[in-house]
């Protein structure tokens, strides 16, 4: 079903000139130089699956030994481009430290692995795209996304011809559902796993922990990723539209327009507290709510990759998706959780792209890594790395850290149609959110010569209108003061459906004009506490607040005083704040507390530049 380039004449004879080439090698250097490309032999498919290598090998069979060369090619190297999930960043990061320590040849070069990393749903349009505005020298020739969903998506995209549909699996990890160990046990889920049906229910059910002696848990809170970026996401909404089919062997003849369908999904999505852009934001939180010794606040499941729950089991978290940060593991662990009935399996495709900027020497060096990714020693590496290898083995440590089942039950993916058909109807069916944005427009949001912060915030909050839906409840506040006075302007635009709300929004927003002082916490807690009174359990109840300083105000607030009050609405009436720190005089410190006591995310748009991309990603957590 991809769209894979054949082999043309002329190309043959440069294969064979290139494999005389090696032998010749191989005996100048003592026999010690294996043809790497007889793991991925060239003929029908080349720049499709890995090199067309085909299956992996059954569990119980030997994989393939890695033969490094006896020294390493001339300089200067190849530079191998090869871009990755934010998922499986780390474990590529890994292969290729693996890869590089040893003596490689490629068409007499050394080979220089580079490994970037973009969020799943991101890098599948960029490639489609052909990564435009990018340098043709740095862009990728491998692609290596943690699931084959975004092959195949960015296959039927336009202009994916030179994205293969099908990909050379080099790890797995299963999509589950991760519970503190204390909330699981008092299901009883921890012996005998729910089905995916038990699930949703569950979380439907917000009086359950009550009914299981524990009212202090407060609400079933049921977190999921964004199905446009995250895979995890994704597939959550997968199962979600499985559930409601009925059927957990494939969504591929089920018709998602059907209302009856579209309905049983919309209320299944009710269920879910709130949506993040990416699972790292999600377990971020739960870290911080275990170090706060109340993990319940912030969490009762979420859907994530088991590799996440090796990792947050371990004491390794990432509040961007792009840098870790390692420290003990938490008070308590999260229990990986294998609906019966199936998972969905992130299988980790490796693919040699079709662009034009891919020349030969590039193609060669992505086969010979990708040979290597395959052998024995790349699959240990895998393993280390937390994944289960192409052959379905565990490393026992991880294993036991991460509570990994320790066989699956895969469910099949959709084909491409399907998965693009239930993204395009996702703001059909997701949680409606009630949003509030609170805008600072004190005197330092208008200091700069040119368009000033102020302009771009009022642009870019335009922008962020398009990611809702007319259902989407939303409105618009803003804060400052003139000496002692009262806050002002304060609600300019009142929170109501934006279908008649939209033109009002944006009229206000062009009408605000920069006053004097910032009166943060004043205005946290006022607008916290007027969308708390009228929250709607439907709904995702949030503000988002853009600021560009610091509290300098003399009307009474604190910041303990108001993080009191977010965490005391989040335990039943949750008002996120999701808080975006606006150029670089923003007092981050406290807005990552105010984020982090309503249960919400921090955003750093320190860089104005980037508010406008900054915000946008923001919205998706709703």
């Amino acid at each position: 079903m991809g769209r894979r380039r054949a082999e043309t004449a002329l190309s043959y004879p440069r294969w064979v000139w290139f494999a005389a080439t090696a032998a010749v090698a191989l005996l100048i250097l003592g026999g010690a130089y294996a043809i790497r490309t007889s793991l991925f032999p060239a003929g029908p498919g080349d720049g499709g699956t890995a090199g067309g290598a085909g299956s992996n090998p059954p569990a119980g069979e030997p994989l393939a030994q890695d033969r490094p060369a006896a020294v390493a090619g001339s300089s200067p190297c190849i530079n191998l481009n090869i871009l990755t999930s934010l998922e499986n960043a780390d474990m590529a990061r890994a292969l290729a430290a693996e890869y590089e320590a040893k003596p490689r040849i490629v068409d007499g070069k050394c080979v220089k692995p580079t490994v970037a990393q973009e969020k799943s749903g991101t890098a599948a349009g960029k490639t489609a795209a052909h990564f435009p505005g990018v340098d043709p020298g740095d862009r990728p020739a491998v692609w290596l996304p943690d699931s084959s969903a975004w092959l195949r998506i960015a296959g039927v995209s336009e202009g994916g011809s030179s994205v293969p549909q099908e990909g050379t699996s080099l790890a797995r990890s299963a999509v589950v559902v991760a519970m503190p160990e204390s909330m699981a046990a008092a299901l009883g889920w921890d012996r005998k796993p729910p089905s995916w049906s038990d699930v949703f229910r569950t979380a439907e059910d917000q009086d359950v922990w009550a009914r299981l002696g524990h009212p202090d848990w407060g609400k079933f809170k049921f977190g999921k990723a964004s199905p446009l970026v995250s895979t995890s996401g994704l597939m959550a909404l997968a199962a979600s539209y499985d559930a409601a089919d009925g059927n957990m062997q494939g969504l591929d003849d089920a018709d998602l327009e059907a209302p009856s369908l579209v309905e049983r999904v919309r209320a299944g999505e009710l269920r879910t507290s709130h949506y993040m852009a990416t699972p790292e934001h999600f377990l971020w939180h739960v870290r911080e709510a275990d170090d706060a010794g109340n993990v319940s606040e912030f969490l009762s499941a979420v859907i994530v990759d088991e590799k996440f729950v090796w990792d947050y089991n371990r004491g390794v978290v990432s509040e961007d998706g792009l840098t870790k940060q390692s420290g003990p593991a938490p008070r308590e662990p999260l229990r990986a959780i294998y609906p019966e009935g199936g998972v969905h399996v992130a299988d980790n495709p490796a693919v040699i792209l079709d662009g034009e900027w891919v020349g030969n020497q590039q193609r060669l060096a992505a086969r010979d890594f990708l040979a290597f990714a395959v052998t024995e020693q790349g699959q240990n590496v895998v393993k280390a790395s937390g994944y289960r290898t192409i052959q379905n083995q565990l490393d026992p440590a991880v294993a036991g850290t991460g509570r990994y089942a320790e066989t699956l039950q895969p469910l099949p993916l959709p084909d491409a149609e399907t998965l693009v058909a239930m993204q395009d109807n996702f703001p059909d069916v997701r949680k409606r959110a009630r949003a509030l944005f609170l805008l600072d427009v004190s005197e330092s949001m208008v200091q700069e010569q040119g368009v000033t912060k102020l302009q771009r915030a009022k642009d870019s909050v335009v922008k962020a209108l398009e990611h809702f839906t007319g259902d989407d409840e939303v409105g618009l506040a803003a804060f400052s003061h003139v000496n002692d006075g009262p806050l002002q302007p304060g609600i300019v635009s009142p929170v109501a459906p934006l279908s008649t709300n939209k033109a009002d929004i944006t009229a206000k927003l062009n009408e605000l004009q920069a006053v004097d002082a910032t009166p943060l916490f004043e205005a946290v807690s006022r607008f916290a506490g007027e969308q708390a009174k009228d929250y709607k359990d439907t709904f995702i109840n949030t503000i988002v607040l853009l600021s560009d300083g610091k509290n300098d105000s003399t009307h009474p607030a604190d910041l303990p005083g108001l993080s009191e009050q977010l965490r005391h609405q989040n335990h039943t009436t949750p008002v996120l704040v999701f808080t975006l720190a606006y150029g670089p005089e923003a007092d981050v410190p406290t807005l990552l507390e105010i984020a982090k006591a309503s249960g919400a995310h921090y955003y750093d748009a320190t860089d104005p530049s980037r508010l406008e991309e900054v915000l946008g990603e923001l919205v998706t957590s709703f």
